[in-house]
């Protein structure tokens, strides 16, 4: 997984490093066995339920990682658009608008296969290897310069192949889950573009040093490495079917 960086004594443009960003899309989890696995129909029910089930930890977390950010940024014009993602995953409920959020229809879709809105919300299939990758993920936000924070949000380059690609063949190969289940994919494949664009624009703007383009291709390498982390622990736990 790991990638040497070359050394150069010039910055790259923004063109080259948005290229060199999107480069490292070769280790999206996408390519995971486990992936593979459900977007080819040959999961068996115990295998997507566990997936859905840990997964959950993961979206809960994800607006967390956001607050994060926000606590850390000075840039009033960043929060006012960052604050969006939160509303994505926890809802919101502001004069006659209402949008139950993500993290509602993820569950939704932990239901659609089967699962118990309880046994998804106490947590009691999360792997701890997968607890584990999702709080250093929630703590390197904290932790780290906002601007860093960002840039590991940039797995969203490549989030809306995998969302496409679940809405093309979870249908066909698992009719037995209620298509409604799947809507947190299709709000996913647009709401993903969307903050490609913010998070994109800030990592190309600050990171505009030799040294702090590698640090970025590094930071978007451990995200990439958190998820893939993920599906290793759902091989280990649930195996892969050939």
């Amino acid at each position: 997984m790991s990638e040497v960086i070359r050394e150069t004594t010039l910055a790259w443009s923004r063109t080259e490093f948005e290229a060199r960003l999107r480069e490292q899309g070769k280790a999206y989890h996408i390519h995971h066995p486990f992936n593979v696995m459900l977007n080819t129909g040959k999961a068996s029910r115990e295998q997507i339920r566990g997936w859905v089930a840990n997964r959950f930890s993961y979206q809960v977390a994800i607006p967390v990682k956001d607050a994060a950010v926000l606590s850390n940024c000075p840039d009033r014009e960043v929060r006012r658009e960052w604050i969006q993602r939160i509303l994505d995953h926890d809802g919101f409920k502001i004069g006659g608008i209402q949008d139950e959020g993500g993290i509602e229809a993820w569950l939704r879709l932990g239901m659609a296969t089967g699962l118990a809105r309880e046994e998804i919300t106490d947590f009691r299939h999360v792997i701890p290897a997968v607890q584990f990758a999702v709080d250093a993920y929630v703590n390197f936000a904290r932790r780290a310069p906002w601007q860093e924070a960002v840039c590991s949000s940039l797995t969203e380059l490549f989030a809306p192949e995998i969302h496409k690609q679940r809405l093309a063949t979870w249908p066909g190969h698992y009719p037995w889950i209620e298509s409604s289940g799947l809507q947190y994919f299709r709000n996913r494949v647009t709401q993903a573009r969307r903050d490609v664009e913010q998070g994109l624009e800030v990592t190309l703007s600050h990171f505009n040093t030799p040294a702090l383009q590698k640090r970025a291709l590094e930071i978007l390498k451990f995200k990439l490495d958190i998820l893939w982390a993920m599906n290793d622990a759902l091989a280990t736990r649930y195996g892969v079917t050939p």
